[in-house]
């Protein structure tokens, strides 16, 4: 059963374009289930977080890291009764709007856009599952239910201000009620990212050597975790020992956002959805005390990590390929494949041109943007 201001499938606002509804699933695990088939999905198994795709096959990817986003997600819908289905498919769509090359990408992208009106990967999410998926014989994109749409637009809380063209012209269609936050489920899809990224990242920076193990144990949460096992399990090998520390990390940042969200839950007593979006302030969130300790843990990761003269240097290396393949397909649209052609003989200027060229590159893998770089303007 669910919490009365849970997102039930039967009183979906349905979406853009109307479709007979599925006999054997709900509204929600369709969109979950057209997520998971999408290209955009696929491609994330070569978009990396941190590390770029080529630099080793432990690290997370974009793909890895949206699983583990969902599974952490539908573990908090659970306890807090809300739809797992509808949690699931924010989470595993979060990351589709992601450039190739991480956050690095995404501004490299971002300058390139500026004068183009910008670009932005959440909205790129949207504009993805709205029209740059083209499998569907009576529409583009995915045709999404709205409380899906407004997950993935919303999931870090309302949206206000001068919008990103590409939520903007979406929302001017299909009231996605941006100034509001989102249903419960997708504030669980966004801190279940918080959590899962947290965690991975203090994984993946042990397993690159930018960081040990003694030094994190100075951290908040983590010092405690290792200590732990090494109570419990004084003669594990140091491979156990940081898997069984890590995962007591996960855990407590869990448990504090269930313990922390039912307590908000209670006292807001919210009896619908739009109950939730009506608050004005998240009810799925981490206790005060535990925030302040994962901004320790954020600040050790941005110095050691982010900012890892190893990192810095990748980062400078494959901000250059961004921004020496934008101007070039600009310039060059020739050189776009086929189907993108076609779109820019339709464009009615040089901004929408430039934004089909966003669009091409934004969905380029690590891998794909570097062959292309080195195909294009660096041949050996």
């Amino acid at each position: 059963m669910f919490a009365a201001f849970a997102c039930d499938p039967a009183e979906s606002r349905g979406r853009c374009h109307a479709e007979e509804e599925s006999a054997f699933r709900t509204p929600f695990q369709r969109d979950r289930d057209r997520i998971i088939h999408s290209s955009a999905f696929r491609r994330l198994k070569h978009k990396t977080q941190v590390f770029v795709e080529h630099e080793g096959d432990y690290f997370r990817t974009r793909l890895t890291h949206s699983i583990e986003v969902a599974q952490v997600a539908r573990t908090i819908a659970r306890v807090l009764g809300l739809n797992q289905e509808l949690t699931e498919a924010v989470a595993l769509a979060h990351d589709l709007g992601h450039t190739p090359f991480g956050h690095t990408g995404e501004d490299a992208l971002a300058e390139a856009m500026a004068p183009h009106g910008g670009f932005d990967h959440n909205a790129q999410a949207i504009r993805i599952v709205t029209s740059l998926e083209r499998h569907y014989a009576e529409f583009d994109g995915l045709n999404l239910t709205w409380e899906t749409l407004e997950g993935i637009a919303k999931h870090n809380g309302p949206v206000t201000g001068a919008l990103p063209y590409a939520l903007a012209e979406y929302d001017a269609r299909h009231d996605l009620e941006l100034h509001t936050h989102a249903a419960a489920e997708a504030q669980v899809a966004a801190i279940a990212d918080d959590i899962a990224y947290n965690n991975h990242d203090l994984m993946d920076g042990l397993q690159a050597g930018l960081f040990t193990e003694d030094e994190i144990c100075g951290l908040p949460i983590v010092g405690d975790c290792f200590a732990e096992v090494d109570r419990r399990y004084p003669e594990t090998d140091a491979i156990r020992r940081r898997h069984e520390a890590l995962r007591r990390v996960f855990g407590v940042m869990v448990e504090d956002v269930i313990a922390e969200s039912q307590r908000l839950i209670a006292a807001a007593a919210p009896d619908s959805p739009g109950a939730v979006r009506a608050l004005g302030h998240p009810v799925v969130r981490f206790s005060g005390p535990l925030w302040e300790d994962l901004n320790a843990i954020r600040a050790f990761l941005f110095e050691r990590m982010y900012r890892a003269p190893a990192v810095v240097r990748m980062r400078q290396e494959v901000t250059s390929v961004v921004a020496e393949l934008f101007p070039l397909y600009l310039a060059r649209t020739d050189l776009l494949p086929e189907m993108w052609q076609a779109d820019v003989a339709g464009a009615p200027d040089r901004t929408a041109v430039a934004r089909i060229v966003c669009d091409y590159i934004a969905g380029m893998t690590d891998r794909f943007a570097l062959q292309e770089h080195a195909r294009l303007i660096a041949p050996v």
